[in-house]
Formats: C-alpha cells, structure tokens, sequence
C-alpha cells in the first residue's frame, strides 16, 4: 500500500523523524488556513501517488495568502498523469543548503534489509545510480542485528554527507530504520532528506510503501486503504480480492499468474492492440473469483473485448470455465470474451464452454491466436 506524501510525513512522525510543519487541505480556504498555521512562506503540493509533481506544475511556492489562495486553486483538480489531484499538502518553505537520500528496503536475493544514502539528493535515484554509481553508499542490515548508532556514523561517513549534517543525519537513519522495520514497511523513503542553513537535517519529502501482509498488526492503516486509489476499478478490485492494475488501453486482460498476466500485455502490444488492465487472479482462482474479475473488466467502459488466458496448475480450468458461465448468467457483459484456456482440466473446461460459444464468447487454442482474435474485436 503506497502512502501519499502527508501520510508518510504523519507516519514518520510517528518515529520521530523530523519533517516540515504543514496541513493537509481539500480546499482552497483550508489551503490557506494551513499556510496560515505553517507561517509564510509556504509550498503548497499536490498529493497524488505519481513523480513529477513539480514539472507538472504541481508543487508551488507560495509567500503570502493571496499566493496561497491563487496556487491551491489552481493545483486542486488538475491531471498529473492521469491523477487528479483532489488533495493538497501546505508546509513550511524550508531554506535548504544541502539535498540527500536515503532509503531502506528489503533485498530480496540477499535475505537482508537494504540501506541506501547519497550525497545526491533530490534526483531520482536511478539517475545517481546511472550517472554516478559510486555516489550511493549502500548497507546491508541483518533483522536481528538491526542498526546502531555507531554503525550510522560510519554509513554517513561513507557517504560522503557534509560535516555540518552528519551526527543529525546518523541519528535520523536509526530512525528511519526504526520506522521502516517496526512500522511495516516494504520501502521508507527520503527524497531530498535536507541540511537547511541553520544547520537542521530533517524529511522534505516522503515516499512510504506498506507491507500489506502485516495489516492484521496496523488496524490504524483502515485509514490509509480508504484513500489507497483514486482509480474506482482498482477500488472495486480490491474489494473482490483481486490483483489489478488499470492501463489505458482496449483490452482487458484476465490471467492467472503476474508472469503470465505480463507475458499477455506483451503478445497484445505485439499483434497491434493495448491492455486495458493487468488482472492477476492468482494460482487458485476458482468459479466465483473468475466471475468476480469478468465483473471487475465490464465495470470499464473503456473495454472492447476482454481476453481471459489462463494455464491451469493448481486452477481448474473448468472452473475457471464454470466462472465464465457463472458471470454470463449473471451479469451484462457488454464486450466480446476470448479465451485461451489450456492445463489442469482444460478438456472438461472446453466442455463446459462449448455450448455457449458464440461470436460473443470465442475460444482460440493459442495464446497468439487468442491475442489477435481479442485485438481484431476491440477494433470493431
């Protein structure tokens, strides 16, 4: 679960990260009440769970209240790559003298939990690891030791940061560590960390990604779920337990397996079309979760035809095929069906298909001819 960037400010708060005073605001009058309480001058930010923000005119700085006023009106309810911004984010304007980074997150290969820290900040870090390799001093960190102080110090020393910030920033990191591992979180993110001119190392921004398997720990994160997604296919996705990613394509896509699930938006793009969606209906879907996701595509109107490819292992194909009866039986489905269904069953699954098959419901043997067949239609 990724968090917006004030939630993840609130939620370093919780570990004593020092972040910018500021308030959140879903209007332009609470926008300047929240300048007003941050203290002049102020930036006022989008919050949508997309970078580029600030290219896209998203972020702005603001030295009075008519500036405020004028910056939230014109930063609420613009597209920023497909999101709509419906909330702000207004804080104090930090006079900065240096820009870091730091991060932690799980290396998976490594069975270790991975730190990350730069003298080069407010980049993308994939940059700094492209252009300067060398400028990312990286740590590995066994859970059971976890990270001291001690161990900070010379990471930060390591990293080359300015003599000015080092005992704050060390001091920070067991923090974020803190809050990383405690809190649950699959990445914790600083982007710039900043040494203002004053001296004060604190988070000017934050990017916080929750460990969803630890939910049963956080009955706090109920509040964070409810703004998980502005996208209202993903909400109702996940409200039917399902893995589900909206695109901006034609066709929608129905397999079990992520690896399957990409290697179809892959055979879609090559024959000419675009996915719609990437939905994951796991390695045990049965009848009612295949009805569940045909509900979830035909929710879309930008849908033309759906393909459903599914190779059974532990699913059965004919229930992944009674669940396509099932959801023809029970809901308007407004665009053509083409499956591929091959594996576990597949020949009782063909059974139970084959009496409704129709030029609304197509059954191909191939994933390729399934593709150009769902590509043909969506073209209609």
């Amino acid at each position: 679960m990724d968090l917006y960037e004030y939630q993840g400010k609130q939620y370093f708060a919780r570990f004593g990260i020092p972040t910018s005073p500021g308030g959140v605001a879903d209007t332009v009058d609470q926008a300047v009440a929240a300048a007003d309480a941050a203290g002049y001058p102020v930036v006022v930010k989008a919050q949508v769970k997309v970078g580029g923000r600030g290219k896209a005119g998203g972020i702005k700085l603001a030295a009075d209240a008519d500036e405020a006023r004028r910056h939230a009106g014109a930063i609420l309810g613009m597209d920023i790559k497909g999101h709509v911004v419906h909330r702000l984010w207004v804080e104090h304007a930090s006079d900065i003298d240096k820009e870091y980074y730091a991060s932690f997150t799980l290396d998976r290969p490594a069975k270790l939990h991975l730190g990350m820290l730069s003298a080069e900040g407010g980049v993308e870090i994939e940059e700094v690891a492209a252009t300067n390799p060398g400028a990312i001093a990286k740590i590995h960190i066994d859970p059971v030791d976890g990270l001291d102080e001690v161990t900070a110090r010379q990471w930060v020393d390591a990293a080359n940061l300015d003599e000015a910030a080092r005992e704050q920033a060390a001091a920070l990191l067991v923090k974020l560590y803190t809050c990383y591992v405690e809190g649950d979180c699959d990445l914790a993110e600083i982007n710039p960390l900043i040494l203002t001119v004053d001296g004060r190392v604190h988070a000017l921004d934050a990017k916080v990604t929750l460990d969803e398997n630890a939910s049963f720990r956080h009955p706090e994160w109920a509040e964070y779920a409810a703004t998980d997604t502005d996208d209202p296919r993903e909400r109702m996705a996940k409200e039917k337990g399902l893995n589900y990613i909206g695109l901006s394509g034609s066709v929608g896509i129905i397999a079990n397996g992520a690896g399957l699930a990409m290697s179809t938006l892959d055979v879609v793009n090559q024959v000419g079309g675009s996915a719609a969606n990437f939905l994951d209906i796991g390695g045990g879907a049965n009848a009612d979760v295949m009805a569940a996701a045909l509900e979830v595509i035909n929710a879309d109107p930008a849908v033309k035809s759906i393909f459903v490819n599914i190779f059974g292992g532990i699913t059965r194909v004919d229930e992944v095929a009674q669940g396509v009866v099932d959801a023809l039986g029970r809901v308007d489905i407004t665009s053509p069906i083409v499956l591929r269904l091959d594996g576990t069953n597949a020949v009782a699954g063909r059974q139970i298909l084959a009496p409704h098959l129709s030029d609304r419901l197509v059954a191909q043997p191939t994933m390729l001819e399934a593709a150009r067949t769902a590509v043909a239609l969506a073209a209609r």
